[in-house]
């Protein structure tokens, strides 16, 4: 009696038992090959983009060029790929490194979906705003579709205190909070990019001042790439959108009046100038008297 006891309460403590989820013994290969895949396509977009070097198979003012110039290709003065990079870095790395079963599955399905939002959200604003597309940011997305898919696919079965629906809530609420901040910082939500240089801000607050007038368009690399080189300061430029609905939209009425053809355009006491223009040149010009030494000579 006392051993059929004993057996009765083994098979009951063995249906309460928890699920354990074994421990891998070989690194994930399917995540491990699509994570490298990543790695190669973000990291060629970061080292040309540092090089300023053109990517193969775009053109100068192709589509690949107009999205990684404009506000959305960098972040926190990095190249967008970069962070990419570290991204799949992160995929990789779990691939490879993670062996306990529950925390190799949840970490991936985190980062995987994060980074999945990321770029839906980037090519979401290259379609809609900017009105071109990248071959090498459309394949991004595309890889990391298919390693959230992956990640899907493998889930591991019932995890110790596991539930879908708390799941769910956590990690795509985590997303969401990623995808908002990301758009924050490029709407200036979050109060500009770092400390203004004294000399760009007293330099764009005369401008702002003068007879002068900066006319651009959101989704033009040349225009952003004028804005930059007055870093924190940009804000103050007298800066007019001729864009104000996208690239495909009707142009704004100042645009039109003031017969804007080329982006960017600066008018400056009545005269045109349709280029980038450096701010010691934009100094000399405007009469600003703030201008150092070293550029006057």
């Amino acid at each position: 009696m006392a051993k059929s006891a004993g057996k009765q309460g083994k098979k009951q403590g063995q249906g309460k038992s928890e699920p354990v989820v074994r421990k891998r013994r070989l690194p994930n290969w399917p995540l491990l090959v699509l994570a490298v895949v990543g790695l190669l396509l973000a990291g060629y977009l970061t080292v040309t983009t540092w090089m300023e070097a053109p990517q193969a198979f775009c053109t100068e003012d192709g589509g690949c060029a107009t999205v990684q110039s404009s506000a959305w290709g960098s972040l926190l003065g990095m190249p967008i790929a970069f962070w990419g990079f570290l991204t799949y870095l992160a995929l990789a790395w779990i691939a490879l490194r993670v062996r306990d079963g529950a925390w190799h599955w949840k970490l991936a399905f985190v980062v995987s979906l994060v980074g999945l939002s990321v770029s839906v959200y980037l090519t979401a604003i290259s379609l809609v705003l900017i009105e071109a597309t990248c071959f090498y940011c459309l394949s991004s997305l595309a890889v990391m579709a298919a390693i959230f898919g992956v990640t899907c696919y493998q889930y591991p079965g019932p995890m110790p205190g596991f539930a879908w629906p708390g799941w769910l809530a956590q990690t795509v609420g985590l997303a969401a909070v990623v995808v908002i901040g990301l758009h924050g910082y490029h709407a200036g939500w979050w109060g500009g990019g770092g400390p203004e240089d004294p000399y760009f801000k007293a330099l764009a607050t005369y401008i702002a001042d003068a007879d002068a007038t900066f006319y651009g368009a959101s989704w033009c690399p040349h225009c952003q790439e004028q804005k930059r080189l007055f870093g924190s300061s940009q804000e103050r430029l007298p800066y007019v959108e001729c864009s104000p609905q996208g690239r495909s939209g009707p142009r704004a009425a100042a645009c039109i009046q003031e017969n804007i053809q080329a982006y960017p355009t600066w008018i400056i006491n009545g005269r045109r100038y349709e280029r980038v223009i450096e701010p010691y040149e934009l100094a000399r010009i405007t009469g600003f008297r703030g201008l150092p030494q070293e550029a006057r000579d």
